[in-house]
């Protein structure tokens, strides 16, 4: 691509249109802070995105904590409902849908992981690449290494390294030190919803009719238009009136999966 030019891949499973859905809309937060970085500062330094942390948290935004909601979801759901000409069963009400996509359930596949068991994923993963930079584990033993993880922190036993050590991208790539930044994300996205749910009310209401206007005029304001002009923990501080914690992601976690929230 190039300046002003923002696309998105995404993947499909013929069987469940859930997978190609989530991944567009996660994409989308990614393509979405690429469209608001300044039009001034483009091709300058101070342009670019403010690393790959606070890029993520604008994916996972829209992802998980938006997209999951049940308000969202409420006004999704009959949308869905047409577009795949389905009868007006249970299975699409929206009440299904809401607990479908926010069902917990261990799986061996990182980008298919619900929010609970999603940080397990990145712990396994960023203490195998640790011990792989510092020589403590052999790229021989990874397959093996990498299933003990899994099998330690979710009770999995996997089946093949396609759904172990091989099923992401990032280190036949070089991108070692990036998982950390999925883990990072979803704790700012958390603090970055609560925060603009709080400054801007109208975003919970207009996300309930399917409008993303008053939430990425507060992201436009707040994040995207910081590019790189300051780090991304001056811009999160700025933004919600805290450092990076864990306490807005946990409290988020607490009420969707725990309390129910209606509006969680």
């Amino acid at each position: 691509g190039a300046t002003y030019d923002v696309r998105l891949t995404t993947r499909y499973q013929e069987a469940d249109f859930i997978p190609a859905m989530m991944g567009v809309l996660h994409e989308t937060g990614h393509a979405m802070y690429e469209q608001g970085l300044p039009a001034d500062w483009v091709s300058q330094p101070v342009g670019q995105a403010g690393g790959m942390t606070l890029h993520e948290s604008q994916s996972l935004l829209i992802e998980m904590q938006v997209c999951r909601s049940r308000a969202f979801v409420e006004w999704v759901a009959p949308h869905l409902r047409e577009a795949f000409s389905a009868p007006n069963t249970t299975t699409w009400q929206p009440e299904n849908l809401h607990r479908h996509l926010t069902h917990v359930q261990p799986g061996f596949i990182r980008v298919d992981a619900d929010e609970v068991t999603y940080p397990a994923h990145i712990l396994v993963r960023y203490q195998l690449e640790k011990a792989m930079i510092s020589g403590d584990l052999p790229l021989a033993d990874l397959p093996a290494a990498f299933n003990d993880g899994i099998h330690t922190l979710l009770g999995l036993k996997v089946p093949n390294d396609q759904h172990g050590c091989l099923q992401d991208i990032h280190w036949p790539e070089g991108l070692f030190g990036y998982f950390p930044c999925y883990a990072l994300g979803a704790m700012a996205a958390a603090q970055f919803r609560a925060a603009a749910y709080k400054q801007a009310p109208d975003c919970a209401t207009a996300v309930a009719n399917g409008d993303f206007g008053p939430l990425m005029h507060w992201l436009r304001t707040n994040v995207h238009s910081r590019a790189s002009s300051a780090s991304m923990p001056q811009i999160l501080n700025d933004a919600t009136g805290s450092p990076l914690t864990a306490e807005a992601y946990l409290t988020h976690i607490r009420r969707r999966y725990l309390d129910r929230a209606p509006d969680a």
